[in-house]
């Protein structure tokens, strides 16, 4: 028997919130009681990281005026991609990327400055920082489908315009505009998967075992059930 173990209601909490987590883009402009907000943001502060670093900062954008200016910076990065995009491009411009005008509220998840004196867990992937950042941007996201509201991350624009715009020191650099807000309903799949932009793949098609390319028998197994 395992004493450490959750009561089944409590671990099923668990996998459904996993499972009903959503990047939302439709958002009613209800604000966001500070109460709820701070605990959301206390959730994103519990996630891990990389030597205990929490190399993650919040900025709560307040200001409409200054949230206009970063959708602004959005959509100028929202045509850049589009053009990138090439056969795509009408595809693109058809989809809903934020909300950011609608929402709640906004925040900007940025990695901290001067990360480069923290060694521990990075001397050879620096990269760890970004990771600890993006655990507790999913802490954030979870505590919010769990309390009904819903979430999206954008990352269309440019870091270093942004970054400017919300005077980050040098070596500090946004990573992520969350848009929070009440929603009408959560997708009831992914809204890429929904529009045919994307869909998910098979697990046991990224699973190997010892090395890479090589069958897992867990893989096997999921196969099977899926056929």
């Amino acid at each position: 028997m395992n004493s450490f173990r959750y009561s089944d209601d409590e671990i099923g909490a668990v996998y459904r919130v996993i499972r009903e987590r959503r990047d939302m883009r439709h958002f009613r402009p209800d604000p966001l009681d500070g109460a709820l907000l701070t605990r959301l943001l206390q959730a994103a502060h519990l996630g891990p990281s990389v030597g205990f670093m929490q190399p993650w900062r919040f900025i709560q954008i307040t200001d409409r005026d200054l949230r206009a200016r970063v959708h602004a910076l959005v959509e100028a990065e929202r045509q850049r991609t589009a053009v990138a995009l090439g056969e795509r491009q009408d595809d693109f411009m058809r989809l809903k990327v934020e909300g950011i005008l609608e929402c709640g509220a906004v925040l900007v998840a940025a990695l901290m400055d001067d990360r480069e004196r923290h060694v521990f867990g990075r001397r050879t992937l620096p990269e760890m920082d970004l990771a600890s950042v993006a655990c507790a941007i999913q802490n954030l996201w979870l505590a919010a489908r769990a309390e009904g509201v819903g979430m999206g991350w954008v990352s269309l624009f440019d870091p270093g315009q942004l970054g400017e715009l919300l005077h980050l020191p040098p070596g500090a650099k946004p990573i992520a505009v969350l848009c929070l807000g009440y929603v009408d309903q959560f997708y009831g799949k992914p809204m890429l998967e929904q529009q045919g932009w994307a869909a998910r793949q098979p697990l046991h098609e990224l699973l190997f075992e010892n090395s890479w390319g090589s069958p897992s028998a867990l893989a096997t197994g999921m196969q099977s059930n899926s056929d």
